[in-house]
């Protein structure tokens, strides 16, 4: 792993890691407070876990770039209010969401494949854990009883 890679354009993706993630804090956290029904407690549960969950992504995103001795990022990604709180449109968004944090968790891993054995090990790490996330949503917005994902 002799390759150099461009440390600016490591640090500004990881910054945009850290911003989508501190928006999946917010998101989930709102979706949380919004759901309503019989199923609440578990899927509350759920959500606030994967606030907590985000909250850790956006502090380790924020270590890389300190020990890369960046700066990290105060801003948040985009926060869309859709007014939609079904828990089917709730983990659409949710979905659409985990997409978006892959994909650049991807052009990270791109960035540095081959170049660098700590940031390529944290970017397939995170790409593994939202891999896992879309699959546990695509599960939960199947109809009871199918197998075929969506």
């Amino acid at each position: 792993m002799n390759e150099q890679y461009d440390k600016g354009a490591v640090v500004a993706c990881l910054n945009k890691i850290i911003e989508i993630e501190l928006a999946g804090v917010v998101r989930y956290t709102h979706y949380a407070l919004m759901v309503f029904g019989y199923n609440r407690i578990p899927i509350v549960s759920w959500l606030q876990a994967q606030a907590d969950e985000s909250l850790l992504h956006a502090r380790e995103a924020g270590e890389m770039v300190t020990h890369l001795g960046g700066h990290p990022s105060l801003g948040i990604g985009p926060l869309l209010e859709t007014h939609q709180h079904d828990i089917g449109d709730i983990l659409r968004e949710s979905l659409a969401h985990e997409r978006s944090a892959l994909a650049i968790y991807e052009e990270l891993l791109h960035m540095v494949k081959d170049k660098s054995v700590l940031l390529e090990e944290y970017a397939r790490r995170l790409i593994a854990a939202e891999e896992m996330h879309q699959g546990e949503v695509d599960k939960m917005l199947r109809r009871p009883g199918s197998l075929a994902a969506s």
